[in-house]
């Protein structure tokens, strides 16, 4: 099988320890995340052949760790550029039924932020590569880090590599003096698979459900997106497919997930997953990418591809940190309907 890249940034993430608040704690819990690194993480922990691409500090202590973590998930690292001064973080204070979680970015000057052109050998990074991922948090870090990203993904349409993003409209991000609607489109145009949802759509390309609905609720018609996938695909006309995902908020503790796709003729839905207890959603839209991705690969239909992502990101729920450590054995049980939850012995 040929290999899948990501492309973004990795950082630290310091959260609070189990429901604590940032006023009330004295220390943070270290691990590491970032949505393209964590879509690479889950491919390789579905033992797809995965490659992480970035730029980290050398010299850095930090770096090595961070690095030691990605390489023992399995996670190739051979291109990662050594520059720039710091790793970017991220601080987490994971909320609980009526109380919302709150992140705090410290990302500015990063490696990544302050990447050069040129300093990656993409036609290299893509020899025996089938896939290419990125997500829209990219180009909105920084300049620098949207044009490294154009010229992957030139790299990437020269050697015919599928190529799909996540939209990932991140507002606060997007802060160095261009907006998301100038800079994705033409980043978006090279995609085959492209993957949102009802916020992303309308706040990057104005674009929204042709219904009114209440994500609040839990109750989401996904009949409302086909619209949203039709406009999507008119905008870019080489996308294959455009999946959406379907969260509905209940509170912080209690979401519905799912998922639609749409093929340009069908509209597929996926199970709805009442998810009651959260652990942390963190990384719960990477990893219905990294399950959507390992179903493309594996299954030859797009509604087991779409079930598979779903499950896969309800698992993602029930566990700590960014990364879905989970097997294809773990998801595919759950698709066959055993969520009880008991005892394997």
């Amino acid at each position: 099988m040929k290999k899948v890249v990501t492309f973004g940034e990795i950082m630290m993430r310091l959260a609070t320890p189990g429901f604590s608040r940032y006023t009330q704690t004295n220390s943070f819990d270290l691990t590491f995340g970032g949505a393209e690194a964590n879509v690479a993480v889950s491919l390789a922990g579905y033992g797809v052949p995965a490659e992480f691409v970035t730029a980290l500090p050398d010299n850095n202590d930090l770096t090595i760790r961070c690095l030691q973590e990605l390489r023992g998930l399995n996670v190739e690292t051979e291109h990662i550029s050594k520059q720039g001064e710091r790793i970017g973080i991220y601080f987490l204070e994971t909320g609980a039924v009526a109380r919302a979680s709150k992140v705090i970015y410290d990302r500015a000057h990063s490696s990544l932020a302050t990447i050069k052109k040129g300093s990656i050998d993409w036609d290299s990074v893509f020899v025996n590569a089938g896939w290419f991922h990125w997500t829209g948090i990219t180009p909105a870090v920084s300049q620098q880090a949207a044009d490294v990203l154009a010229e992957a993904i030139e790299s990437a349409d020269r050697h015919g590599v599928t190529i799909s993003c996540d939209l990932n409209y991140r507002k606060n991000l997007w802060k160095y003096g261009k907006t998301a609607s100038e800079i994705m489109p033409s980043l978006v145009e090279k995609c085959d698979i492209i993957l949102s949802n009802e916020e992303d759509a309308e706040k990057v390309f104005g674009i929204k459900p042709s219904d009114s609905f209440d994500v609040n609720s839990g109750n989401i018609e996904t009949i409302s997106f086909q619209y949203v996938c039709e406009k999507m695909m008119e905008k870019f006309p080489r996308a294959r497919r455009i999946i959406m995902t379907l969260r509905g908020s209940i509170n912080a503790s209690h979401n519905t997930w799912g998922g639609v796709l749409w093929d340009g003729k069908n509209l597929l839905q996926s199970r709805r997953y009442d998810i009651t207890h959260i652990v942390d959603r963190v990384g719960g839209g990477d990893s219905f990418m990294g399950g959507l991705i390992f179903g493309m690969l594996n299954y030859d239909n797009d509604q087991m591809a779409l079930e598979f992502a779903a499950a896969a990101s309800a698992l993602k729920h029930t566990i700590v940190g960014d990364f879905n450590r989970v097997s294809v054995k773990e998801v595919e049980t759950l698709i066959a309907g055993n969520g009880s939850g008991r005892v394997s012995r």
